[in-house]
């Protein structure tokens, strides 16, 4: 069983956010209040102790102004075809 934690795609996933977070100029406070929840769960998130589901990744790409699909992508080219759930 793959620990998806510390998968490639999940490792992906968190670099993909904190790019574009910081490409929208946005400090974990500042999209924290945007998202109206607590700077930990960006932390959380971003240090890769909180797994995000999709309605989740669809709220945190609205705040960031980014397509879920380019985040998506990154996901997807670095989780290899053999993986296991």
């Amino acid at each position: 069983m793959t620990k998806t934690l510390h998968s490639e795609g999940q490792l992906a996933l968190v670099a993909a956010l904190i790019k574009a977070r910081k490409d929208a100029g946005l400090s974990q406070m500042e999209l924290a209040n945007k998202l109206r929840c607590h700077q930990s769960f960006v932390a959380r998130v971003e240090s890769g102790q909180r797994r995000v589901d999709v309605p989740e990744l669809v709220i945190l790409c609205r705040a960031l102004s980014v397509n879920p699909i380019e985040i998506l992508n990154a996901v997807v080219c670095n989780t290899p075809k053999d993986a296991r759930i």
